[in-house]
């Protein structure tokens, strides 16, 4: 899927653009029971509630793709005959009715994910959508559908315990204290079965929602997919960086660091000016150009080139996104931690002075605890 296409998903869940009918689900413990289960009508519950529903499921269709949002690729095999895909498909085809489906969804989903010793909601939707047809000049057509997306989106969503707080009660016109609850989280983890590829249906991939990228629940993912998902973003950089670290040794200095971030960082801008639905990518090759243009030998360009091979795959594309925090350029050292707008990162330079390498930068308008400083220099006596 590409961003266009979640967009084009995430804006039908509204109130009045989506034919969800019920919101199913059950509320869970931190020893792994069941409180309570859920089976609502949207269309007769307060707006303002259906909206929160729909809010929640709306929030795992959002992130960026390849980081909180994961390709989930099932095999041929699995298609054709898998436990795991037949309940996805079950659940689907049923548009949730099933009771029977539905628990057995929710036991999978208990007896397997890790919550921290946390309560929290799972949330089940199904949704129709006649998809509109859409024009050689990129113009959807609502009247002129020529074929229906079924889907159902799952969200996983932590409950936590509200404060006490003072409230205002206007039939009293009176401050008060209002008790403490429970509220529901925005969602930890979800997921969109069948993927909306191509403006349609496709059976042999999920859309996976992490909000964390560092804690993507891997026995989520075990437990209900059975399949192995790409290396989560957090992962990504770490490998990434290894390999650039490892492989260069002495030759990963400052210069060839800072070439490598920029040209991630313009592949990024770039990606983000010509405004291209797909997740932005980088060539392997092209990671080796930047280190010969910074004049790293050939051998350790191999070697870097090798390493990144055995770990994401030969000739696999990187997303840039997931290497570099392309916000800001940061310094550290064992005493103090330095961050620089990227754009000035090339002002800032290493320095040996008797013997001990120095970090050396413009200090023009240096402020020290929001305080300006005065940077003459001061002669005692």
């Amino acid at each position: 899927m590409n961003q266009r296409e979640i967009g084009e998903l995430r804006r039908r869940l509204k109130p009045d653009k989506n034919a969800i009918t019920k919101i199913y689900g059950c509320y869970v413990n931190s020893n792994k029971q069941v409180i309570s289960y859920l089976d609502a009508s949207l269309g007769v519950m307060p707006q303002d509630e259906a909206e929160k529903y729909l809010t929640l499921l709306r929030r795992t269709l959002t992130g960026q793709l390849q980081k909180n949002l994961i390709d989930i690729v099932f095999s041929t095999r699995q298609v054709a005959d898998s436990e795991e895909h037949r309940l996805l498909s079950a659940l689907r085809q049923t548009e949730l009715k099933d009771e029977q489906v539905r628990l057995q969804f929710y036991d999978q989903v208990i007896q397997a994910l890790d919550m921290d010793e946390r309560n929290y909601l799972i949330l089940l939707a199904h949704d129709t959508y006649d998809v509109p047809y859409r024009g050689r000049d990129d113009q959807d057509q609502a009247d002129a559908s020529d074929q229906v997306f079924s889907y159902v989106l799952c969200a996983i969503c932590p409950v936590k315990d509200s404060k006490a707080e003072l409230g205002y009660f206007p039939g009293e016109n009176e401050f008060h204290s209002r008790s403490a609850g429970q509220v529901v989280a925005p969602p930890e983890l979800g997921f969109l079965f069948p993927a909306f590829d191509n403006r349609s249906a496709n059976l042999y991939n999920a859309l996976y929602y992490t909000r964390q990228t560092d804690l993507i629940h891997q026995e989520f993912i075990d437990a209900l997919f059975r399949t192995e998902p790409p290396m989560s973003a957090d992962e990504q950089k770490e490998t990434f960086h290894t390999a650039l670290a490892e492989s260069l040794d002495g030759a990963c200095s400052m210069e060839v660091v800072r070439a490598v971030h920029q040209q991630l960082r313009d592949k990024l801008l770039q990606h983000k000016e010509e405004r291209d639905p797909e997740a932005p990518s980088i060539s392997p090759k092209e990671v080796d150009a930047i280190l010969h243009n910074c004049g790293v030998e050939e051998e350790k360009v191999q070697a870097f080139h090798k390493s990144c091979a055995a770990q994401f795959g030969e000739g696999v594309p990187l997303n840039p996104a997931n290497l570099i925090n392309s916000g800001r350029f940061e310094i550290k050292t064992e005493n103090a931690t330095i961050l620089i707008d990227p754009d000035y990162s090339y002002l800032v330079e290493t320095r040996s002075i008797n013997g001990r390498t120095y970090l050396l930068l413009p200090a023009d308008g240096m402020e020290v605890n929001g305080l300006a400083v005065d940077l003459r220099d001061h002669q005692p006596g």
